[in-house]
């Protein structure tokens, strides 16, 4: 650390350095100073996902950047064995990360356009249609979500379609935190994902 400013190691030597104390010694400064300079690599990346336009539709590139990280942070608690010997297999999981949540964000936004959600009552809001099981599908997405604060972001997410900021625009008195929004989602999007196949039927 102190010999890279002198240009006395490589940018990679750095990087890695930076890594270790982030993941293994839970340094917090080592962690947001990796993902400063990290932040553009994975902007870049998202720039270039062949799903990118689908995915931007239903969420901000700066989320994607964020859930990757929060994604790559938690691998690396949840696992104290996954250490990266190289700098390039860091980036290569750091990749894999952003990848899945996109490919996740999307999977469940399709899977919810299946199990359309009821209308709760709000002035202003979509009125759905009933269908024939959409009542016993209702009740299999009340037991996943039995919190009320879930299941009302759950309707103005993936029934109503909106992003995490346009929530906190047009509903300040019930979401108005974004981080809070998106912590909530992710969570979410794994659990709905984990029981797909209850939704289905």
């Amino acid at each position: 650390m102190i010999h890279y400013p002198r240009g006395e190691v490589n940018e990679h030597q750095y990087y890695l350095e930076l890594l270790r104390r982030a993941t293994v010694q839970r340094d917090t400064y080592a962690w947001e100073c990796l993902q400063r300079h990290l932040r553009e690599i994975l902007l870049g990346w998202m720039r270039q996902h062949p799903d990118k336009e689908a995915a931007c539709r239903l969420d901000s590139e700066e989320n994607y950047v964020k859930q990757a990280f929060e994604r790559f942070w938690h691998a690396t608690q949840q696992h104290q064995n996954l250490e990266f010997t190289t700098f390039a297999a860091a980036l290569h999981y750091l990749r894999a990360s952003l990848n899945g949540a996109i490919l996740d964000t999307l999977r469940a936004y399709a899977l919810l356009k299946e199990v359309p959600l009821p209308e709760p009552g709000f002035p202003g809001e979509p009125v759905l249609e009933d269908g024939m099981d959409n009542g016993a599908r209702w009740e299999n997405l009340q037991k996943m979500l039995p919190d009320v604060r879930e299941r009302r972001l759950a309707y103005l997410l993936f029934h109503c379609g909106l992003k995490p900021r346009e929530i906190v625009r047009f509903y300040p008195q019930e979401f108005n935190d974004l981080h809070d929004i998106s912590r909530l989602r992710l969570s979410l999007l794994e659990r709905l994902l984990r029981h797909a196949d209850q939704l289905r039927r």
